[in-house]
């Protein structure tokens, strides 16, 4: 089972992950022990800690989920794993993030694979030596349960090193207060900015 895309135009980063751990969930990093959601927190990318069931709003903070592999091909018990390389490609190309971030090296290396990039490995994590379709590229440590190995102080300073280097590849976070009550936040006119303003209709032409 495939998640649906969050992702829009104007985002200052599309955080890549190889697939869904609990696809059956329905929604973005909700397997057990993933720390994914916390250190996206911890790292200062979003104001407020979000839950997997609120994976839709890290728009708000001018990020987007996908993931490169969205099909199982299975032939009695042998499963083939598909990367959606060219579709990935066309995504980013369609909706131009400031960069793009992959959740693991994992990910990293099958774009780079995929991408036709052998003799380039990244790494371990922070920017890579080659272009993302054109963007930039960083690689953080993976978040789940089977990261665990590696302190969670040492996890989270290597996630905050992504915003600085989002930091120098263009302008600065949305302002997003939290709103745990009242009206919801909305878009004003185009991608970004982000405001909290009811939207004006359209003039008539």
């Amino acid at each position: 089972m495939a998640l649906p895309d969050v992702l829009t135009s104007g985002l200052r980063v599309v955080i890549v992950g190889t697939a869904p751990a609990a696809p059956a969930r329905g929604h973005y990093y909700a397997g057990r022990g993933n720390l994914f959601w916390q250190l996206l927190h911890e790292a200062g990318l979003t104001a407020e800690l979000l839950t997997p069931e609120q994976d839709r709003l890290v728009v708000r903070y001018g990020l987007g989920l996908t993931d490169l592999h969205k099909s199982v091909e299975v032939l009695g018990r042998e499963r083939t794993v598909h990367w959606h390389i060219r579709e990935f490609t066309a995504k980013l190309r369609r909706y131009r993030p400031q960069a793009v971030a992959f959740v693991s090296a994992t990910a990293a290396g099958a774009y780079a694979r995929g991408a036709g990039l052998r003799g380039l490995r990244p790494g371990p994590w922070g920017s890579t030596p080659w272009p993302v379709a054109g963007l930039p590229g960083f690689v953080l440590p993976g978040p789940s349960g089977a990261n665990n190995g590696m302190p969670l102080p040492l996890r989270i300073a290597l996630w905050r090193d992504l915003a600085d280097f989002l930091d120098t590849h263009g302008p600065p976070p949305p302002t997003v207060r939290p709103a745990p009550s009242g009206p919801r936040l909305r878009w004003c006119g185009r991608l970004p900015p982000w405001c909290d303003q009811p939207r004006l209709p359209s003039p008539l032409v």
